[in-house]
């Protein structure tokens, strides 16, 4: 193996750097392999939108947020010329093996390429921690802090001015960030897409704290909750992105509007938005990101095609690319009764 190409694909989040950079260090001072970086996700293997990989290259970005290859939504699955084009310029720039850093849709894209005899690896990336196959994926650390952060301060301002306080997370299929922020920052009730709820005993619950003399409520809201009489998600219009998704945000305004219905207490809406995703990564990612970026290098050197580095405990390991994108990691009943027991 003489070349492996590493590209970042989907939504950014805190630690992609770590991951390029370890890959870069590991693939060149190891094992004497050349690493070419592909710009702007799948749409830079379709374009030959590429570049080569240095120590120079990587050198200061560890701390950095972002990714320095850029990333994109492109799925080259939607049409055979793109999936043509994607095997023609791996043969083009001579890519003996590729790392595929991303969340579901990425890793799919990945796992069809496996089956078509491309060697190459995954690396799980997301700030929504719903990969299963593995205990955590690096950027939801950070993107806890952030939230756990933004808990804290809104507090003061509820208290000062008795207001509800809605909180609207990232968390399309599942609850992670708003459970595992929502308990550190000492929400009051914490609604996720896992665990249907009625507004009307949220309304309620808020209104027996008023009665007690906790005048202010702090409501940690998912993205992915879904809401209303026909119990959809809210959305930000019909647009889609190229794997399908609609474009979340807008359900903490909804559950606000309603809870200042139901209780006649004034109510304020915050969408921390990308600002979850953004910034500097913590320490525990950017150790992980570093972990799993030395651990693909491996992985493709030893012929570990189609499989995708995973931790499991305190160690890392792999799991097969199909595996982990074939459910989402849900929050747990156990896991949620503990954030109950601090509701209201």
């Amino acid at each position: 193996m003489k070349k492996i190409g590493v590209l970042t694909g989907g939504g950014d989040c805190p630690g992609l750097n770590a991951v390029i950079r370890a890959v870069v260090r590991r693939a060149i001072d190891t094992y004497q392999i050349g690493v070419l970086g592909i710009r702007e996700g799948w749409a830079g293997l379709i374009n030959g939108n590429v570049e080569p990989l240095t120590h120079f290259s990587v050198s200061g970005i560890l701390p950095r947020g972002g990714t320095i290859l850029g990333t994109s939504r492109t799925n080259p699955l939607k049409s055979n010329e793109s999936m043509q084009k994607v095997l023609n310029n791996i043969k083009k720039y001579g890519v003996n093996g590729l790392i595929v850093v991303g969340g579901e849709d990425t890793l799919g894209v990945a796992s069809r390429l496996h089956d078509m005899g491309v060697p190459i690896v995954g690396v799980p990336k997301t700030i929504d921690n719903d990969l299963s196959g593995t205990d955590y994926t690096f950027g939801f650390d950070t993107a806890v802090s952030i939230v756990t952060e933004a808990i804290d301060r809104l507090h003061t301002t509820a208290e000062s001015h008795h207001r509800v306080m809605v909180v609207e997370v990232m968390g399309r299929h599942t609850g992670w960030i708003a459970t595992i922020a929502g308990i550190a920052g000492g929400a009051d009730c914490i609604l996720i897409p896992e665990q249907p709820f009625k507004i009307n005993e949220v309304a309620e619950m808020i209104k027996k704290r008023r009665e007690k003399g906790k005048t202010f409520s702090i409501v940690v809201v998912a993205e992915g909750v879904e809401f209303g009489e026909s119990s959809g998600l809210v959305t930000q219009g019909e647009k889609t992105d190229e794997f399908g998704h609609a474009l979340l945000g807008g359900v903490g305004n909804v559950i606000g509007k309603k809870i200042e219905e139901l209780t006649g207490m004034e109510t304020r809406v915050t969408n921390l938005g990308y600002i979850q995703r953004g910034g500097s990564p913590t320490a525990f990612d950017r150790v992980l990101a570093t972990r799993f970026g030395v651990k693909a290098v491996d992985m493709l050197v030893n012929k570990e095609s189609g499989k995708m580095a995973c931790l499991k405990g305190n160690e890392i390991g792999s799991v097969d690319l199909k595996e982990a994108i074939s459910s989402s990691k849900t929050i747990t009943p156990d896991l949620y009764q503990v954030a109950k027991l601090f509701f209201g």
